[in-house]
């Protein structure tokens, strides 16, 4: 169930612009907040940093939070559906920290989620797809397949996908898993997309290694010395950062 806010009565000078979050739509509500904060000159600069495949309000992170947590709030208890149908309309609204509130609830109302949300998590991953909202949803995902273990079945047909997002996001998947990471799938999934020349999928199998390797380093480094060659120069490099 969806939480109602009551009015605020603050008069604090530093409480951002915009309505309370207890009047009309929630939604309708955000982006009236955020258009009522909005940088354009930091706008143009974030856009940039997206090769210009986004429009932003020019909100930075601890901005961003700080102006939806009403509307964050308002989901504290939502059910999976709730949750699923907020990100999906978020996702679909016209600036990018859109679909970041979208990733933040997501990731805070995780255990709300069951394997019956994979198909629509999918959804979001090949929507509006770049890294700053991709990497976010691999968490996300990686926190149900570790709570599901029967998932990871559905990890190894993303990773055989066409789709670089679905690939990046299995290779990522066990990211901060620690002890419960599965060292063996990590490099049978790096093994099989070593070949693989995209700039993003390659990261990520530097990435996936160089988590590991917190963890396991010996069988980490014993994979790089027996499979290093195959692999590209850059997931090698971000593989042995800290080894």
């Amino acid at each position: 169930m969806l939480r109602r806010q009551r009015k605020s009565t603050s008069t604090d000078d530093e409480q951002p612009d915009g309505p309370p979050a207890d009047e009309g739509d929630l939604f309708d509500q955000l982006a009236a907040t955020f258009a009522a904060n909005e940088d354009l000159s930091r706008a143009d600069v974030m856009s940039a940093y997206m090769r210009n495949g986004f429009e932003f309000f020019g909100l930075p992170a601890p901005v961003r939070r700080k102006l939806a947590k009403p509307f964050s709030d308002a989901f504290a208890r939502a059910s999976e559906d709730e949750l699923l149908d907020a990100a999906e309309r978020l996702f679909a609204m016209d600036r990018r920290e859109f679909a970041y509130v979208g990733t933040d609830l997501l990731r805070s109302g995780w255990r709300a989620l069951s394997p019956e949300a994979l198909p629509r998590l999918r959804g979001l991953v090949l929507t509006a797809s770049w890294w700053d909202t991709v990497d976010p949803l691999a968490h996300v995902i990686g926190v149900l397949v570790l709570n599901h273990r029967e998932l990871a079945t559905d990890m190894v047909q993303w990773l055989r996908e066409d789709d670089r997002w679905l690939v990046r996001v299995a290779l990522l998947h066990q990211l901060g898993w620690k002890e419960a990471a599965d060292p063996e799938l990590v490099f049978s999934f790096c093994r099989e997309r070593a070949a693989d020349e995209d700039f993003f999928v390659r990261k990520a199998i530097g990435w996936a290694l160089r988590d590991l390797a917190r963890t396991f380093p010996d069988q980490v480094q014993d994979f790089i010395a027996a499979h290093g060659a195959g692999l590209s120069q850059m997931s090698v490099t971000e593989a042995t950062k800290h080894l």
